[in-house]
């Protein structure tokens, strides 16, 4: 079962922080669809009005433009709310780099902002995003809960802190919290823009628009590659988990393998595209290889992805056809 059959009581209230990002902006969507009162907190930092205008018109709807980082308008935004998605984060390993002192605050403090917000206001379930980056130097496969390695970079070490204030907050003060270590997502409305941007937006408008991507080392590193459905449908169930759940990270991905060279080909193949690409130096913190194990999330959230990379990447292609 997907999340089409997940139902909430009448009148339900969501907070989807980072929710005009990318995955944000498809979980307000898929919420809205099914009759919810979603509300939608983000700063525009890295999301983008543009992909919450489409719901603006809604009565279901509320946008608050605040920054997680302030701890009044976290609270505020979690007035009556039932349950909190929270994806509001600074994503990207190199960015992170760069600006460490920039994600301790957003990626940390923002994050604790919010689980003490929804402390405070008696929130059902705290759901929040965490990443594959958490198992760091780990080298076996598939990656599998409760064996990390050394962490590679400080967006890495801000996930992992927010995992361990889920455990603290679910024993210490009883907030149901439940991470979700995202594997790679990809899929409608992923910005293929910036230095930053993810590779597969990127290849694509490259493609599209007849330029030579590069890749970043040889192109044998392997992704989980998680469609963006399987994430909706993660943390719908998270929602509905039970309380001996929380406090735990899952890994969320399908449980596939591919190497990025193939990936790349993959997209020449579909947009009709023969282009060679670039072979650039590897970038510094990047995993190697990544290959969830999902048997956790299985067996703990009743998580079973539907959308496999193939279907994923045939919708997604399709997606950016029409929309770049």
């Amino acid at each position: 079962m997907g999340y089409e059959e997940i139902t909430f009581e009448k009148g339900t209230i969501f907070l989807v922080t980072g929710g005009a990002g990318f995955i944000g902006s498809n979980l307000c969507e898929a919420l809205l669809k099914r009759g919810h009162k979603v509300r939608c907190l983000d700063d525009l930092s890295n999301g983008k009005q543009e992909n919450v205008a489409l719901f603006l018109d809604k009565p279901e709807y509320t946008f608050i433009q605040g920054d997680i980082r302030e701890l009044p308008i976290c609270m505020k935004a979690c007035e009556n709310v039932d349950y909190v998605l929270h994806q509001a984060a600074w994503g990207s390993v190199p960015r992170s780099i760069e600006l460490p002192l920039l994600y301790e605050e957003i990626n940390i403090k923002g994050t604790l902002n919010m689980m003490e917000a929804a402390r405070e206001n008696q929130v059902k379930k705290f759901v929040y995003a965490s990443s594959s980056s958490v198992y760091g130097d780990e080298p076996n496969l598939p990656k599998k809960e409760g064996v990390e390695g050394n962490l590679l970079s400080p967006y890495a070490i801000t996930k992992r802190v927010n995992e361990e204030y889920g455990r603290i907050y679910t024993r210490l003060y009883g907030l149901d919290t439940y991470g979700l270590r995202y594997f790679n997502v990809f899929g409608k409305r992923q910005d293929p823009d910036g230095a930053y941007a993810a590779v597969i937006p990127k290849f694509i408008r490259q493609l599209l628009h007849n330029e030579r991507p590069t890749i970043n080392g040889d192109g044998k590193q392997s992704r989980d590659f998680t469609y963006i459905e399987n994430v909706i449908e993660a943390n719908l169930k998270a929602c509905k988990a039970s309380h001996e759940a929380a406090g735990e990270a899952y890994n969320i991905a399908f449980g596939g393998r591919e190497y990025l060279v193939d990936l790349y080909f993959e997209l020449c193949e579909a947009l009709d595209k023969k282009v060679e690409p670039i072979y650039g130096p590897e970038r510094t913190g990047d995993i190697r290889h990544s290959n969830a194990d999902i048997g956790k999330a299985e067996r703990l959230l009743g998580y079973e992805p539907e959308w496999s990379f193939k279907r994923g990447i045939t919708e997604a292609i399709q997606w950016y056809k029409n929309n770049l």
